[in-house]
């Protein structure tokens, strides 16, 4: 056995059916009374519901989280919530939401809740990522990880196909990292592999059949076996353009990790080759990189940058703007090599 180090993120997990019931209790065990509930415009009508349920401790609710996180959006949401007194943040919704409550802690030390829909994962990590200007930036601090993080299945029942594949998919694409990156150890690489598998079981369930609660369960658990790798490592190539085309190029967020994921496994393959074993063994495939592009392809996903709105004569700007913060990697950056990668990923290729 090698030596690794284990860094555990002190977060309260509840999972099951019928979580959501648990909110005001948790609420209260925090020791808090006024909560500001959070949620994106698609849960509007969740979130108002949840505050009507919640009665005297909430006090509010903010409906306009957006994706990635901009900077505009979180100063609102702050001021709402010092305007109505706040004490702590429920977020209910996918990953704007969760992005949101993590943002507004990051600036208030306010206590989270957080409610995930769909399966990004990110309620588990201790990074927030916000766009300014254009620009979408990460860092990773305790500041951001939610105090408690309550998993409801039945939420899920109602996400479409075609989000829980793709969000399937961006949660994988946190696994996957893991297994290589510079803070690999064997608890997050059970955890990774188990997260993995359990979601290319799931989805194509899912894909003929969302209201299968069995396999809900599944995806559900995976996500949160793959967010929480992410949590306690670095992430890598993958995120790092991923982050640069959402938040630069304004491409949607699970959709973008999805078509990626594939070619960022290949250009890493030959420096990480007994990662790639286990991405390529826990997703049932001889190799890794063709495996997840023949996983999202059948399930009916998106496979090139081109069909989410990517221009072309973008793709060297996206390198430039990659390269000029990269995280570390297992294969070294090299320009040349990443515009293949993204014009690979632009085309659709299938990895060789």
């Amino acid at each position: 056995m090698q030596p690794f180090v284990y860094n555990a993120l002190p977060a309260r997990v509840i999972f099951g059916s019928g979580t959501l019931s648990q909110v005001g209790h948790e609420i209260q065990r925090l020791g808090c009374s006024k909560a500001l509930v959070l949620t994106g415009s698609t849960h509007s009508k969740k979130g108002e519901a949840l505050r009507t349920d919640l009665g005297e401790l909430a006090v509010g609710l903010y409906p306009n989280a957006a994706m990635h996180t901009p900077t505009n959006i979180t100063d609102a949401a702050v001021e709402l919530a010092q305007t109505l007194g706040a004490d702590c943040v429920v977020a209910l919704g996918g990953g704007s939401a969760v992005g949101l409550a993590k943002a507004i802690a990051f600036r208030t030390d306010l206590h989270q809740i957080v409610i995930p829909t769909s399966y990004s994962g990110s309620e588990a990590t201790a990074i927030i990522g916000q766009t300014e200007n254009g620009i979408k930036t990460t860092q990773k601090t305790l500041k951001v990880v939610p105090e408690v993080i309550i998993y409801d299945v039945d939420l899920t029942l109602s996400l479409p196909a075609q989000m829980t594949i793709t969000s399937g998919i961006n949660a994988m694409a946190h696994a996957v990292e893991a297994l290589y990156s510079t803070e690999c150890n064997p608890v997050t690489d059970m955890l990774a592999e188990q997260g993995i598998a359990r979601l290319a079981s799931a989805l194509p369930i899912l894909a003929q059949d969302p209201q299968n609660s069995e396999a809900r369960s599944d995806a559900l658990f995976g996500a949160w076996a793959c967010g929480s790798c992410a949590g306690m490592v670095s992430m890598a190539l993958q995120h790092k353009l991923s982050h640069t085309l959402g938040g630069t190029f304004k491409l949607p967020h699970a959709e973008t990790h999805t078509v990626v994921l594939p070619h960022s496994i290949a250009y890493n393959t030959p420096f990480a080759e007994a990662a790639m074993a286990r991405v390529a063994r826990s997703l049932g495939a001889a190799t890794a990189a063709q495996g997840m592009f023949d996983l999202a392809k059948s399930l009916g996903a998106p496979y090139s940058l081109k069909e989410l709105g990517m221009k072309e004569e973008d793709l060297e700007r996206a390198v430039e703007v990659a390269l000029k913060s990269p995280y570390p990697n297992p294969a070294p950056l090299e320009r040349e090599k990443l515009l293949g990668l993204l014009r690979d990923a632009y085309e659709g290729n299938r990895p060789a």
